[in-house]
């Protein structure tokens, strides 16, 4: 059956694209290696056959300058989507994104608007070193004016992926390298699931119960959530049923989904592939802290990569990424 056809992250993400292009002639696609490469990581893969070099565009190695067009066809009522490479080159063009993409709507009083999702890849795992490495939302997540997506499955891809061409406001979309589905990196089975074939759009802020638990509330997204999902499996042989809670976004955040299940659990780790300091993990900590501290049974727990440089050395970085076993032992400390 049509609707039953499974689909790896980045064939999902390329028809995502493709049906919007499809669907509004003002969207269009830029970026290093796009077009006939079809995206290093297979997300644009298609798409120049189908829509032509004009609104599938190979740019420059010019990260500041192919952003900044974004930001000024986007105000003249384009909708573009550009993919910076790796997030770890965000340094090159951050003006661009931190003082005009996530600003110009606030600074010209909500009369301008600026429909631009911009890709970008993140996550190590494979041996890439310190800066084609670390994940980094929490640095954009922290920054008004842009909203943040980071999904862990095909499915949600694709569904993100839409709603956030459709949003009239800058959206920041990371896909995990990882989880992509490509040949020459390893990703995890469940990162490929049915994918329908119709256009359909997954609501910005609504959170995902990838497992129902009722014992720990395990927080994560992105290649985390297949972690957690493999030491709930773990913890499930030992009695001990956790929920794995996958955010999906983290602007907006989907707090109600954690609280809730804080709630029911009564305990709460928190798994992030971003640095431990001043991100995620501490947000949602505090989360829990201001606003389901009476239902908490055991102080909340922080997994997340400690604050160094991702290391070359696979060893290294197979140390500081958080892993299942880590993942399964944090848990066990906190259910005991």
């Amino acid at each position: 059956m049509s609707n039953e056809r499974e689909l790896t992250m980045a064939k999902a993400i390329a028809e995502a694209i493709s049906q919007e292009m499809e669907r509004d002639q003002h969207v269009f696609v830029m970026g290093e290696d796009v077009g006939v490469y079809g995206g290093i990581f297979g997300a644009t893969q298609g798409l120049l056959s189908k829509f032509g070099p004009e609104r599938i565009m190979d740019t420059p190695i010019s990260e500041t300058a192919f952003i900044g067009a974004a930001t000024g066809a986007a105000a003249e009522g384009m909708r573009p989507i550009v993919e910076l490479m790796f997030v770890d080159f965000f340094g090159v063009c951050m003006d661009q994104i931190y003082n005009h993409l996530a600003k110009n709507t606030y600074m010209s009083g909500g009369n301008l608007h600026l429909p631009v999702v911009l890709t970008t890849a993140i996550g190590g795992g494979y041996g890439d070193a310190a800066q084609h490495s670390q994940c980094l939302y929490s640095v954009f997540a922290h920054t008004p004016g842009l909203k943040i997506v980071v999904p862990s499955t095909a499915y949600d891809a694709k569904g993100l992926m839409i709603e956030a061409i459709r949003d009239d406001n800058p959206v920041m979309y990371f896909f995990h390298k990882g989880l992509m589905g490509l040949g020459w990196m390893r990703y995890p089975e469940r990162s490929v699931n049915v994918v329908p074939e119709r256009s359909y759009t997954i609501p910005f802020g609504k959170a995902d119960v990838k497992r129902p638990g009722t014992d720990i509330t395990i927080v994560c997204l992105a290649m985390m959530v297949h972690c957690a999902l493999d030491a709930a499996e773990k913890l499930s042989k030992e009695g001990i049923e956790a929920e794995v809670i996958d955010l999906r976004t983290l602007v907006p955040l989907d707090r109600e989904a954690v609280i809730a299940s804080i709630k029911k659990t009564h305990k709460l780790l928190v798994v992030d592939e971003d640095y431990l300091g001043f991100g995620l993990s501490g947000e949602i900590a505090a989360i829990a802290a201001d606003e389901a501290f009476e239902y908490l049974d055991a102080p909340v727990k922080r997994l997340a990569v400690p604050n160094v440089p991702i290391p070359y050395s696979q060893p290294l970085e197979q140390f500081v990424i958080p892993s299942v076993e880590a993942i399964a032992e944090a848990a066990r400390s906190l259910a005991r």
